[in-house]
């Protein structure tokens, strides 16, 4: 199996044109205040989005800093509104996590060995898409071992994973709310600044390499 930019990285960039593509939306609406407001979401959106994918492809460094081949499995976390998919990896005693972007493949991935580069995860063929930077503690939360045995990897559509990813979304008409108390707008204002938000909390989900399983 080979997990591909295009297969682990599609959805997570799928969302965030879709981000920008609401932001843009509004545009044509916005005061002077709003439109300033816009553009920060817009840059802070694409700055982060550029980060992700810098840690994915191994232009910023995570903190794994073991090399060469080492001890490795999934873990699904599961706390509260969050679900992302771990490597646990072993190295002689030191134990680290490793965020990764969420593959269907990860779903069937067994105990095994892993090759570290220093800016790779490899399992022969194999890459594995870090989505954060590495943590020393377990993450918070439950976390989920894989099957021992190899299953058939299921399928998520673009649908389920954007009804787990829309979850955080009902805190955003406080945002709007807020927008309209500060600002003084109409319900216009709160109309745009919910969906903005709304659009924005989806897309922090989906950028930081949720798990639809």
């Amino acid at each position: 199996m080979t997990i591909t930019p295009a297969r682990a990285l599609t959805y997570p960039l799928l969302v965030t044109s879709g981000t920008l593509a609401v932001i843009a939306a509004w545009v044509p609406f916005a005061d002077i205040d709003q439109l300033s407001a816009l553009v920060v979401v817009a840059l802070a959106v694409l700055a982060y989005t550029a980060y992700q994918l810098g840690l994915a492809f191994g232009l910023f460094q995570t903190g794994l800093v073991a090399t060469g081949t080492v001890r490795g499995k999934r873990v699904r976390q599961q706390y509260r509104l969050v679900s992302r998919s771990w490597l646990e990896i072993s190295s002689g005693d030191r134990v680290v996590w490793q965020p990764v972007f969420y593959d269907p493949e990860l779903s069937t991935f067994i105990p095994t060995n892993l090759e570290l580069t220093g800016r790779s995860i490899l399992d022969g063929s194999t890459r594995f898409y870090p989505s954060g930077r590495v943590r020393t503690t377990e993450p918070a939360g439950k976390l989920i071992d894989n099957p021992s045995r190899p299953t058939t990897p299921p399928g998520y559509g673009i649908a389920r994973r954007l009804i787990l990813d829309v979850q955080p979304a009902i805190g955003a008409p406080l945002v709007g709310l807020l927008w309209v108390y500060v600002m003084h707008g109409g319900l216009g204002a709160f109309v745009a600044s919910t969906t903005v938000a709304a659009a924005t909390f989806t897309w922090l989900s989906a950028i930081r390499g949720s798990d639809p399983s």
